[in-house]
């Protein structure tokens, strides 16, 4: 480009020509002046012309025309005075003082400023200059002037020699090319739209948070002098913000644009100021703004001041170049400036500096550009960017341009560039500039060669390696040698230029002087074009030469090196420099700043290529190289397995890529399987080769997700050759046709792609067709999506026919697209004829296709007549369609029927949201008999009316299909549903119905119906006038089985209508009334139905809010008995009925009526009377008609306040109604009376729980008592009797006949209460047992008797008994002589007092058993409690010592027997001698006929045990032994084994939790030799293992009248189950085996059952915790028929599978006697749980089943209900921990009523939340006795647990 000024022909028309545009503009705003000074300088005549001219621009520059025709003296006059009036831009200052012929204006012409071209003059008034008069100040002015174009000048010619043309010809000139010294050729620039790097910092994007993301970067590609010259508001500091990867040419870019700016091009600057970061890390001092553009780059020859203040003034047309942040040594973190800013004079730091020009504060106006590498830039900077913009490197069009021009010299132009072009990876490496230039470096050396076959490396690091190569042997010329000799020679010199680099790098030195640098290293790299040379400038005196490698790039490749061939350098260090998480991590960012690709060089030199290089600059072997290489390959290994984002997914490909290790790129490639997710950020093609070299290495199909990238087309041609991914998305905006078509090209080299992606893009329906059309060629593909592009229509046709080759296609998504009407329509008309689609859902801009996905040939239909002959495919499965919320019209009615008609085998119609009407519903409807349906037609929100309605229920007719229509006119709901029956896909359209009506009427009573229909037309606002329509429907359609017309408004006439109607609706299952407005009337009417319909089942009425009447029915056996049009009584079986009233407020006449119509229904079993204010009186009318209910089992009133006197009513009703069997009153608020079917088959249980009774009502309460003697549970606990009531309760007791349980618990009972309720047990001959409990429970219970019982029982827990108290009970019970068993817990009572209870408690003959709990029991010794047992009276039976319970318990014999005891003292005399008057001779004595001796968790003592040993064991009567949970010390375990052989009448030996070893089992062994009558040894919890158990087996062959054994766990293998289970098939009187908890194997579990199966006596099999697997349980399946004993078995835990537990479970059935199951915490799988529900009526006898944790579903829970339902004896059932939902609990519910004797069921941790909770809750009140539902652990809504217990405290959702 020209300069605009040339150095002749310069006259003052040009100098005027150039300034008028900007003095135009100037003096505009100054009209007064401008004219003043005219009218003094040209003639006024000349002036005249000006008033006719209005506008003031035009005026302005008539004015100026006026004063240049005035001549030179007139115009130089004007100039001086502008100039001294006026502070104007310093470059039309200049140009007016030149015009004027003034100052220098030669340099004004060099410095090319084009006046035309400047920006604007800041608006606003111009400010006339102070003291303007002044001719000192004129001259001042023009010094300025003429030092600022001196200095302008100065930069000029400075500029030009640095960086202008004349220095890259000397370049080109040199023999010895620089490397990274290339021509300049033009470089790809994209710039942002709007940078947002502010918004960014609340959340950066995944790449490092300076660069911009990809949807905002790389919108345009524009020119370095567009980012320039773009607008900023005046004032303004713009700030340009360039980055770029390494070698990508940002500081070639700055170069040339200083010498674009010499050369005149950029003429909006004055003044450009260039600074290299690098440079400026050396500066070790603060500057000011002056010395840092003077000193620092150019100093003026003069008038530095004048100079200054001349960029000072013209700030705006001053551009700044920071070349190199990422170079910047020093921290970036300054604080923030103030808002006046710096004094200019002020020295700042060069980060202060550079923020306070970025940020404005100085120099304001002015541009500042700045280039770095991508990199975390300084906060100040996010706030202040005004441009922003990436420097691409080269496009392929520029690579072809630069290898041209590098060799435009050479005959072999041609071969080069053809060589690049025709190499892909070349290629890639060439579009970053400087590989381009190392490329061509290397192409050119091996041209010169003369080699034929050119071999270029694979890697970045191998080009560094053979450019530095190249260089040694170019600089010898013809003398060059080998490598290693070149190597050779200058090994030192070599090595030390590592050396330098490295510590470069870790110093944060990237510019060297003369003394950092050794003699030789500086020759040899100066020599070989390695290192520049440079002035260095760090003040204001003579500058430094200064040093610096070419390219950052190379010296971090030559600090690699150093790494990799130093011998001080060992693998720990190597290990840290290569801790690439250091790199990564922002906050670790600072250890490598300068180390971009410092990674990526170590990387590849850790290939094997490299290796040879590095034995040669090292001078070591091979191994001594691979040692290090592997260093960095593991490095690379173990940060795969780290948690990596996209940015540094790259950068380990990068690395990886480099290794050329596939190896090590199969094994990252495994582990980065999941993490290929990059967003917002750009792919260059190098990062797509690397990326692709490891995907493909690796074995697994992978997933790349591009979310807002930019990826090149370039990109697209490498990712072709990725053959391992599977999904490929890309979410762009940028992603058009263009992209679209380039991506075409490449997806049939995918060959494992089953998913593609493109959303949120632009592609066209052009685009879309070459996309499809090369996707129809990937049989592979599964799913496409193209959401949110612009694919307005489509070419269908074209795109279903390439969608219908596609066997393995399942979706395609096209929604968000903006589709027409007609496209959509087009869709779905070519769509459900096309043989592979199996749904199109076109839901709004919805629009997604579903494709089978698998392979097969298209079925032609032969019953279709086509016109024109067209062949048509039919497809061979269901399609669905969904054209919803289209704005479908009623004229295109007809369309949607020719769609549909053309597909017969449609699934689900769905045609909600649109605008059909009723007009278009009609149409469509009227086709329904011709249009296959199988599931289901929605018509929703089409705008219905009630004719609309009609015409929908008519299709019930017309259409057999039909199975349901749902009507909603309120939520615009219309619904048809119909049956899955093929079968009418293949008929023809039925025009009449398939019988006459004629028929129909004969043959009505004897045709039953193929199927049921369903009619809802609920929320529809119909008026009883409109019932007359809907009824004459409704009769036509005699299939109805369920008919629901709730929320209407038909009130007690519609409700008329409708019972009017009902003979008609012969298969009516349900009717549902709800919220229709009725009154009291309807509930009298409809409660007259019931005897007049009787079919009727249930029937349910609420007036409440919602009203309720839903009514179901029992299927009729033939319809002749309906009367017509009457409800006349028809004679048919009885089938009972239920009743229910709730939220209806009724008075007592109202009762009376309702009475008197149920007691007209014979068949009336249930009524429930819910929230219904009923007053007492009320109550009693109802009771009152019991006897006259004479079916009636179940009367519950429930929400209805009762009081004490309504609950005696309740009691009493027993009176009025023998058939009574439970009254149960809750809460004063609940009340259920359960009936039998005949009088006194059973008790009567009569429950009043918090009801508020209180002494008042007790003389009535015992009247009901004293009458009726079958009484046998009376619970009235948590009422307020007090010890008065309970007083006088006890007065009556005498009288009360029969055996009964009375509850008084919760009652306000005290001490004194207690004891005279011992009194009256101590005195009452009918009352057999007392338990009392005055702590939290406040427990209080009587039992009487009216037969003879030897028993009395009096049980006592913590009573909290004063001494007073105690003193009295003592008395009460020396009088009790009869008494059997006393049970004393926690009540106070001392040893003393123990004692003292032990004197009282006598008895005349039989046994006696006392228990004592107290605290103090487990701190006493063993001897200290024995002495306290010889305190009691009689002879001592059974001693029991629980330390873990506080339990002390004695039996008692009376009288006590002498003979017996002298015969034991005299033969224990004989053994002992020592023993006679002695504590040992005492206890003999009383413990002669000891039989029991239980203890546990002792803590024996040595003498204790001895006493053991010595005196308890040889007893001769003692049959039962048992330590357990106990300590011994081990000389003590030893003589208590040994003692064992004394035991010789034992007959159950517990051991258990001992902690015995295989050690002691030999000398148990030797004591059980001894136990001829040994029936239940226990060992369970010790540790005997495989040897200990051998021996016992070879012990227990010989006892064989041993009943039960227990060795769980205990360590046993397969080697001790072996052979216990050969012992087994001799012991034929095993009744019980328990082996749980041991450690055996599938097969030694298969040998035990094999053994058990001879056990013909075996009742209980505990064989839990072992692990058996499914082979065990198969194994124990075949062996269970033999066990026709077995009651219970236990099998939890033992990995039993669907295999195994189908076996056991269809076993079951054989064992008839089974009582107990567990087969909890195995996953038996749906099928085992229905085979065992299956099973279950067998099991008559069955009490216990425990199923936790086995996987049981709300599928199972009706199978398995309906089995238990058939277990008669069923008490208890476990179904915790499972996932039964509300589902499965209502289907638990409804079997509640049928298990009678159930007391338990255990559904806690399960799923069911509040509609099963409220159904089990309603179904438990028919449940009387039931005594536990445990719920915790279940999803119910907070609040519900605490409403449904208060109902029924039955109900327990604590975890207990």
């Amino acid at each position: 480009m020209q300069p605009p000024f040339q150095h002749d022909d310069l006259d003052l028309a040009a100098a005027v020509a150039r300034a008028r545009p900007q003095l135009v503009e100037f003096l505009t705003q100054c009209p007064e002046w401008l004219l003043c000074t005219a009218q003094r300088l040209v003639p006024e005549a000349a002036l005249s012309s000006l008033a006719t001219i209005t506008s003031p621009r035009e005026k302005t520059s008539v004015l100026l025309s006026l004063l240049e025709e005035a001549g030179p003296a007139a115009w130089k006059h004007f100039a001086q005075s502008v100039c001294m009036e006026y502070d104007l831009p310093l470059d039309l200052e200049v140009l007016l003082m030149s015009s004027a012929g003034e100052g220098n204006f030669s340099q004004t012409e060099e410095s090319g400023t084009d006046t035309r071209a400047q920006s604007s003059v800041p608006k606003g008034s111009a400010r006339p200059r102070r003291c303007s008069s002044s001719g000192s100040d004129k001259d001042a002015k023009q010094r300025r002037l003429d030092a600022c174009v001196k200095y302008r000048h100065l930069l000029i010619n400075s500029i030009r020699q640095r960086y202008g043309s004349r220095r890259a010809a000397e370049a080109q000139k040199q023999t010895q090319p620089l490397p990274f010294n290339q021509t300049f050729v033009n470089v790809v620039i994209h710039q942002s739209k709007a940078p947002r790097l502010k918004e960014r910092t609340e959340k950066p994007p995944e790449g490092l948070a300076g660069a911009p993301e990809a949807e905002e970067c790389a919108d345009t590609a524009v020119k370095v002098s567009d980012l320039l010259c773009s607008e900023a508001p005046a004032h303004t500091t713009k700030v340009i913000f360039l980055f770029g990867k390494p070698g990508i040419g940002k500081t070639r870019l700055m170069h040339r644009i200083c010498q674009k700016w010499a050369e005149g091009v950029l003429h909006q600057f004055l003044f450009t100021f260039l600074f290299e970061f690098r440079q400026l890390n050396l500066l070790k001092r603060k500057l000011t703004l002056k010395e840092l553009l003077f000193d620092m780059f150019l100093q003026p020859e003069d008038s530095p001041d004048a100079v200054f203040q001349g960029v000072l003034e013209n700030a705006h047309q001053t551009l700044i170049i920071f070349d190199g942040l990422d170079e910047f040594a020093a921290s970036m973190d300054v604080p923030s400036s103030s808002k006046r800013g710096p004094a200019l004079t002020s020295p700042l730091s060069i980060s202060q500096l550079f923020a306070d020009l970025c940020h404005g504060n100085l120099l304001p106006g002015c541009t500042v550009l700045v280039t770095s590498r991508p990199k975390r830039l300084p906060d100040f900077l996010l706030y202040t960017v005004s441009v922003l913009a990436e420097i691409w490197g080269f496009d392929h069009r520029k690579v072809e341009e630069y290898v041209s021009h590098y060799f435009r010299q050479h005959s072999f132009r041609e071969r080069a560039i053809a060589h690049v072009k025709n190499n892909t990876k070349l290629l890639s490496m060439c579009l970053i500039p400087a590989l381009c230039n190392i490329v061509c470096i290397c192409l050119e050396y091996l041209f010169l060669k003369h080699q034929m076959s050119v071999e270029l490396p694979q890697t970045m690091t191998q080009f560094y390696i053979k450019m530095f190569l190249i260089f040694l042997n170019k600089q010898q010329g013809d003398c060059a040698g080998d490598e290693e000799t070149q190597v050779n020679c200058n090994r030192k010199a070599i090595l030390g230029l590592f050396d330098l680099a490295l510590r470069g790098l870790e110093e944060k030195k990237l510019v060297f002087y003369v003394h950092d640098i050794p003699e030789d290293v500086k020759e040899f790299a100066s020599l070989h074009g390695l290192l520049t040379v440079f002035e260095v400038k760090t003040s204001g005196t003579c500058p430094e030469a200064g040093y610096a490698f070419v390219h950052l790039s190379l010296q971090e490749f030559f600090a690699a090196l150093c790494l990799m061939v130093s011998r001080r350098v060992d693998k720990n260090y190597l290990k840290k420099k290569f801790f690439l998480k250091s790199k990564w991590t922002l906050k670790n960012e600072t250890k490598t700043e300068f180390m971009e690709s410092f990674h990526i060089f170590l990387s590849g030199l850790s290939s094997r290529e490299c290796r040879t290089f590095l034995m040669l600059l090292a001078e070591q072997d091979e191994a001594w190289v691979q040692e290090k290489q592997d260093v960095i390959l593991q490095s690379l290994r173990k940060l795969a397995a780290t948690h990596l984002s996209g940015p540094k997914v790259l950068e380990l490909c990068h690395c990886t890529f480099e290794t050329q290790n596939l190896e090590v790129a199969q094994h990252i490639g495994s582990l980065l399987n999941f993490k290929y997710e990059f967003k917002n950020f750009r792919l260059t093609t190098l990062d797509m080769s690397a990326l692709v070299f490891v995907i493909n290495s690796g074995q697994d199909l992978i997933c790349l997700d591009f979310a807002g990238c930019l990826v090149d087309t370039e990109c697209l041609e490498v990712l072709a050759g990725c053959k391992n991914v599977e999904h490929l998305s890309f979410r762009s905006r940028r992603c058009g046709d263009d992209f679209a078509a380039a991506l075409s090209k490449g997806l049939q080299g995918m060959g494992s792609l089953k998913k593609l992606e493109l959303t949120g893009g632009s592609i066209t329906a052009e685009g879309m067709t070459d996309l499809v059309q090369a996707a129809s060629q990937c049989l592979q593909l599964e799913e496409i999506n193209l959401q949110g592009n612009r694919i307005r229509d489509p070419e269908v046709k074209r795109v279903m026919d390439l969608f219908s080759k596609m066997e393995k296609l399942k979706k395609v998504d096209l929604s968000n697209n903006h589709l027409s009407l007609n496209a959509v329509l087009s869709l779905a008309k070519e769509g459900i004829v096309c043989p592979n689609v199996t749904e199109l859902c076109a839901r709004g801009d919805t629009m997604v296709i579903y494709f089978s996905g698998t392979s097969g040939r298209a079925q032609r239909s032969p019953d279709l007549k086509l016109e024109e002959d067209k062949e048509h495919i039919i497809p061979t499965r269901p399609v669905n369609l969904c054209l919803q919320d289209h704005r479908l019209l009623s004229q295109h009615a007809k369309m949607i029927v020719a769609i549909l008609q053309s597909c017969p085998c449609l699934s689900e119609v769905d045609l909600s949201g649109n605008k059909l009407g009723d007009e278009g519903c009609s149409c469509l409807l009227e086709s329904l008999p011709c249009i296959s349906i199988s599931k289901q037609l929605n018509l929703s929100q089409n705008h219905l009316s009630v004719p609309g309605m009609c015409s929908l229920l008519k299709s019930v007719n017309t259409c057999q299909k039909v199975m349901e229509v749902q009507v909603s006119l309120c939520s615009d709901t219309a619904v048809l549903r119909f049956r899955e029956d093929w079968g009418f896909a293949s008929l023809p359209p039925r025009e009449e119905p398939v019988f006459s009506t004629a028929d129909q009427q004969h043959g009505e009573e004897s045709q039953t119906p193929a199927t049921s229909q369903k009619i809802r037309l609920t929320d529809c606002n119909l008026q009883a006038s409109d019932l007359k329509n809907v009824c004459a429907v409704l009769k036509e359609c005699g299939h109805i089985s369920e008919l629901d017309l709730s929320g209407n408004f038909l009130g007690d006439e519609g409700l008329l209508q409708l019972f009017q109607c009902l003979p008609k609706l012969k298969m009516l299952r349900s009717l549902k009334f709800d919220n229709n407005r009725i009154s009291l009337n309807s509930v009298f009417f409809l409660a007259q139905s019931l005897t007049a319909l009787e079919h009727i089942k249930t029937m349910n009425l609420s007036l409440g809010h919602p009203q309720v009447v839903h009514l179901t029915f029992w299927e009729r056996v033939s319809t002749s008995r309906w009367r017509s049009g009457s409800l006349a009584h028809p004679k048919q079986e009885a089938k009972a009925q239920s009743f229910s009233l709730r939220d209806c407020r009724v008075g007592l006449e109202d009762v009376t009526r309702l009475c008197q119509i149920l007691a007209q229904c014979p068949q009336l079993t249930e009524i429930h009377l819910s929230g219904n204010s009923l007053s007492d009186q009320s109550i009693e009318r109802l009771l009152s008609f019991l006897p006259s209910l004479c079916h009636l089992t179940l009367l519950s009133i429930r929400k209805n306040s009762l009081s004490p006197r309504c609950a005696v009513l309740l009691l009493n009703s027993i009176s009025l109604c023998e058939r009574i069997r439970v009254v149960e009153v809750r809460s004063s608020e609940n009340a259920f009376l359960h009936l039998g079917a005949s009088l006194q088959s059973q008790r009567t249980l009569c429950r009043l729980t918090g009801c508020a009774i209180g002494e008042g009502q007790v003389e009535e309460l015992c009247s009901i008592l004293e009458q009726h003697g079958w009484l046998a549970e009376v619970d009235l606990s948590r009422n307020q009797l007090g010890d008065e009531g309970l007083r006088c309760l006890l007065d009556h007791l005498h009288r009360v006949p029969g055996t009964c349980s009375l509850n008084l618990s919760h009652n306000g009972i005290s001490q004194d209460g207690v004891l005279h309720l011992i009194n009256a047990f101590v005195t009452s001959g009918n009352t057999t047992e007392v338990q009392v409990s005055l702590c939290s429970k406040a427990t209080l219970i009587i039992k009487l008797t009216s037969r003879d019982d030897p028993r009395k029982i009096l049980r006592l827990a913590e009573c909290n008994f004063q001494p007073e108290h105690l003193e009295k009970l003592f008395l009460l019970l020396e009088r009790c002589t009869g008494l059997t068993e006393y049970t004393s817990s926690n009540n106070n009572m001392t040893v003393q007092a123990a004692e003292r209870l032990l004197h009282s408690l006598r008895k005349d003959l039989g046994l006696l058993k006392i228990s004592i709990e107290e605290p103090w029991v487990c701190r006493e010794r063993v001897v200290n409690l024995l002495e306290l047992a010889l305190q009691a009276s009689g002879s001592i039976t059974e001693i029991t010592i629980c330390k873990d319970k506080t339990l002390f318990q004695l039996v008692i014999r009376f009288p006590h027997c002498l003979e017996k005891t002298e015969s034991v003292i005299s033969r224990l005399s004989l053994y002992k001698p020592e023993m006679k008057h002695s504590f040992c001779q005492r206890l003999c004595e009383k413990c002669a006929q000891l039989q029991q001796l239980r203890w546990s968790h002792m803590e024996l003592q040595e003498d204790e045990a001895e006493m053991l040993v010595r005196v308890l064991l040889p007893l001769p009567e003692l049959k039962m032994f048992g330590l357990t949970s106990s300590s011994v010390a081990p000389a003590g375990i030893v003589n208590l084994i040994s003692g064992l052989q004394n035991c010789q009448a034992i007959e159950e030996l517990n051991l258990g939790y001992m902690k015995l070893s295989s050690a002691a089992i030999p000398e148990l062994v030797l004591g059980l030799c001894e136990m001829p009558s040994l029936r239940r040894f226990i060992l369970n919890h010790n540790s005997i293992g495989n040897e200990g158990c051998s021996r016992l087996a070879e012990a227990l062959r010989k006892m064989h009248s041993l009943e039960e054994i227990n060795l769980s766990h205990n360590e046993i293998g397969d080697p001790g189950l072996i052979n216990l289970a050969a012992v087994l098939l001799e012991m034929q009187n095993l009744k019980k085996i328990d082996l749980s908890g041991n450690c055996p194997s599938p097969a030694g579990g298969e040998k035990l059952m094999e053994a058990l199966a001879h056990c013909k006596h075996i009742k209980e099999l505990l064989l839990s915790r072992n692990g058996f697997g499914d082979r065990t349980a198969v194994t124990l399946a075949l062996c269970l028929p033999h066990m026709t004993n077995l009651k219970v078995l236990h099998f939890q835990n033992n990995n039993i599978g669907q295999a195994g537990g189908l076996e056991l479970a269809r076993a079951l059935v054989v064992c008839g006697q089974l009582e107990e199951i567990s087969l909890s915490e195995n996953d038996l799988g749906e099928q085992s749980i229905r085979a065992l529900a299956k099973g279950l009526p067998c099991l008559k006898r069955l009490r216990r089943i425990d199923l936790k944790f086995c996987g049981v579903t709300d599928d199972a829970s009706k199978s398995l209900s309906l089995g238990f339902q058939q277990c008669p004896s069923v008490e208890e059932i476990i179904l915790s921990w499972n996932a039964l939902g509300d589902g499965g609990a209502r289907e638990l519910a409804i079997a509640l009523p049928k298990m009678e004797k159930l007391k338990v069921l255990d559904l806690e941790k399960n799923r069911i939340g509040a509609c099963g909770a409220t159904k089990l809750s309603e179904e438990l009140a028919t449940c009387p006795e039931i005594q536990s539902i445990r719920l915790w652990g279940n999803p119910v809504p907070k609040g519900l647990p605490e409403t449904l217990t208060s109902q029924d405290p039955r109900l327990c959702f604590s975890f207990n």
